[in-house]
């Protein structure tokens, strides 16, 4: 059975599965839902609207070129993870499996629903694999965030600061993306903290030996990355604004702009 003759019901068990398997008190900060997210954020934000390459479609991580792309060290906890829920339900394409479990962790952490499309497929060959270091780079600034989101994703600037309010979840660590902490005091759960601290907190440079990155001068516990702290500039800040202020838009804006971001390159199917 392929994906696109998939029931409602079979995907409605895939999904329970992974959110039963979310939970687990040995990784990070109790839960894997965050990593998982930010695998389907990864194997999707490698598309080009100019080249119409690169996308969630074809689940090229699976091969060596993208998954040693610096950018996604880490992501083999997540891919692993999904590992026994893919022998479970051999049928689904991991490229459905990563993009619906990453929708599954968003709404497990307290976040909106997905309209999730199914029918992606897997591609074979390495071949198949984007461009190496076509995924945002954490150490640049505006003009980066502009050229990666704006320019070659095709997002608007509003869709682009509601993308990046994923960092809400989650944190980083040294030995994978050479960055280290939480954005937010609650890194597991979904909310418009991380436009709240961007903005109230007073952030200073962490004196350390690693990369560039900021720290909150009350304690040093929360951090932002340079690409963080870009969105205080214009054009960027109005939206950091409205979403600290509107959890309900942010809400809206993300579930609209992070489903955009799952298809691209994908063709339209039914959703389920």
């Amino acid at each position: 059975m392929s994906s696109t003759e998939a029931s409602t019901d079979k995907y409605t068990a895939v999904r329970k599965d992974i959110a039963a398997a979310f939970p687990n008190e040995d990784y990070d900060d109790g839960s894997f839902a965050p990593v998982v997210l930010r695998l389907a954020w990864h194997a999707s934000g490698t598309y080009s609207h100019k080249e119409k390459n690169g996308g969630s479609d074809g689940a090229t991580m699976r091969f060596k070129t993208e998954a040693e792309d610096g950018a996604n060290a880490g992501l083999e906890h997540a891919r692993a993870f999904l590992e026994p829920i893919k022998a479970k339900h051999s049928w689904i394409s991991y490229a459905d499996l990563w993009t619906l479990a990453g929708c599954v962790a968003i709404e497990s952490m307290g976040g909106p629903h997905i309209e999730w499309t199914g029918g992606r497929r897997d591609k074979q060959s390495e071949s198949d694999c984007p461009p190496v270091g076509r995924l945002p780079d954490g150490a640049l600034g505006k003009d980066h965030v502009l050229d990666v989101f704006v320019s070659r994703m095709g997002f608007t600037v509003q869709e682009t600061v509601a993308l990046i309010g994923a960092h809400t979840v989650g944190r980083c660590h040294a030995d994978r993306s050479g960055f280290e902490g939480p954005w937010t005091e609650t890194p597991t759960r979904f909310s418009n903290q991380f436009f709240k601290q961007l903005l109230h907190n007073t952030w200073v440079e962490k004196k350390w030996d690693g990369p560039r990155q900021f720290v909150d001068a009350e304690d040093g516990e929360l951090m932002m990355l340079p690409t963080d702290m870009a969105l205080l500039e214009e054009p960027f800040r109005p939206y950091v604004e409205l979403y600290a202020k509107d959890k309900q838009k942010f809400f809206d804006d993300f579930a609209a702009a992070f489903l955009k971001l799952i298809e691209l390159g994908v063709a339209k199917r039914g959703k389920l």
